[in-house]
């Protein structure tokens, strides 16, 4: 009589043909490694609390024989599926399992991170020197002089590079809890590889953190040894290439804690402390489309996110899309913002109301798509004069000018908000604005009272200069 092992089914009946046997090559470790964690997650009792993250591989159908919760992982990616499990389901036991392959290679990236941000889930690493599903090819763990389906004569390290030692890579990280290397060549391998599961099993049950286990297995079939000397080349030919032990083990110290960000609720949003008319009905809310637009560096999409935080402040339905060129400083820039008192279609402008162009560039290419009766605002500094037409209402502001005069040369975008504020093209009230212009410099406050400044000296303009010119709402 048969009797499964503890965390296996009862039977495998997803798997097509006998269902009391595994699909692996005999001697192959992945059923071993399988044993190992099936027992663990079953004595540790968090089978129903266990999701396991099943790669591309031999070990694709791990969800045949292990009972608890499995997810499909693509081809290198079961860290990244991992990562995201760990964070929508963080009272759960996450662990993702990679052949040295799906890990080592298209995946290194995925598992490399995930290991250095600490993510909490336990990592199983199957190493057995070669890509095993699809026929034997050399992987980046394969071993110097190693011959495999494409190094017939061997490996050589001058043209494709050393092995690739994942767990001392991974040790070099700050963020891992428990880092260990095991074999499962022998008995005696076996019972420390065993040991190095449920501590890493053990670790997610405390929410401790990142746990990362590699294992030396035998491939008999791919190596073209049969299963005693593929174990003799693990112990002999392996271990010399990748020693075994513990790396690190912190898993006795108090895990980090992530940083508190402060959070509203719907219920404090809307609030008693917002006026009645930010909890009104906003069907009369006009929409008003608005275009940003300059040079990289002129802190356009900064003045849009202040536009948008003010009228999100409101109660306001809000959009902002950005639009910039690859380089940091100089390039062309733009945004597009969208407030309404209704859900918006489409972030998207293709005419819109109110065009804000600080270099010339701009405010040739959008001018033409102002919509009638719209207002143009462009910094007096461009060496263009705009024919206006379909009524349209250009307005010459010196941004630049007011902005170098207040000492913040780099606060022309505040001084565009001034002048927006001053000519009612917002329909924000304007200590809102006030408030969201403060907390777009949340991370730099030195800069608030300057910008401020800037603020004041643009509305100041405004009313002196250009009243007379003010855009009707």
């Amino acid at each position: 009589m048969t009797v499964r092992a503890k965390g296996f089914y009862e039977k495998f009946e997803r798997k097509d043909g006998n269902d009391r046997t595994t699909h692996y090559c005999a001697g192959c470790g992945h059923g071993i490694i399988h044993k190992l964690i099936a027992e663990a997650i079953a004595d540790l009792d968090i089978q129903d609390d266990t999701v396991f993250v099943n790669p591309v591989g031999c070990a694709s159908f791990c969800y045949y024989y292990i009972d608890c919760g499995h997810v499909a992982g693509p081809h290198g990616r079961a860290a990244a599926v991992a990562t995201g499990l760990s964070r929508v389901l963080p009272n759960k036991i996450i662990i993702a399992y990679q052949g040295d392959g799906d890990l080592g290679a298209i995946g290194f990236n995925n598992a490399f991170q995930a290991a250095n941000r600490g993510e909490h889930f336990a990592h199983f690493f199957i190493n057995n020197a070669l890509y095993a599903m699809t026929g034997g090819q050399m992987a980046p763990t394969t071993l110097p002089g190693q011959k495999t389906a494409t190094t017939p004569y061997g490996r050589d390290v001058v043209k494709t590079g050393e092995p690739l030692k994942v767990s001392e890579i991974f040790n070099q990280l700050e963020r891992p809890v428990y880092i260990e290397r095991e074999s499962v060549a022998d008995t005696k391998r076996i019972m420390q590889a065993r040991k190095a599961i449920r501590k890493a099993l053990q670790i997610q049950k405390e929410g401790k953190g990142y746990a990362f286990v590699e294992f030396l297995s035998p491939c008999p079939t791919n190596m073209h040894l049969d299963p005693i000397k593929a174990a003799q080349f693990i112990t002999e030919e392996m271990e010399r290439v990748f020693p075994l032990g513990c790396f690190r083990d912190r898993s006795e110290e108090e895990p980090a804690s992530c940083q508190e960000i402060p959070r509203r609720s719907l219920e404090e949003i809307v609030s008693a402390d917002y006026e009645s008319e930010q909890n009104a009905d906003l069907s009369h809310v006009k929409e008003r489309l608005y275009k940003l637009s300059g040079f990289g560096g002129q802190g356009i999409l900064s003045l849009g996110l202040v536009i948008a935080d003010a009228a999100s402040l409101m109660g306001r339905h809000v959009s902002w899309f950005p639009s910039y060129g690859p380089e940091q400083r100089g390039g062309s820039a733009s945004c597009s913002v969208v407030i309404s008192g209704k859900e918006i279609g489409s972030p998207i402008i293709d005419h819109p109301d109110v065009l804000i162009a600080m270099n010339q560039p701009s405010l040739e290419k959008f001018l033409p798509t102002v919509k009638k009766e719209g207002v143009v605002i462009y910094e007096a500094s461009i060496p263009f004069e705009p024919q206006a037409k379909d009524n349209i209402q250009i307005v010459k502001f010196p941004a630049i000018k007011i902005a170098a005069d207040n000492g913040v040369p780099k606060a022309a975008n505040t001084a565009m908000l001034g002048c927006m504020t001053e000519l009612g093209l917002l329909d924000i009230p304007e200590r809102e604005i006030r408030n969201a212009l403060e907390r777009s410099f949340a991370s730099k406050p030195k800069l608030i009272e300057s910008n401020m400044r800037v603020f004041d000296a643009a509305k100041e303009y405004t009313r002196q200069r250009l009243r007379k010119n003010r855009p009707s709402d």
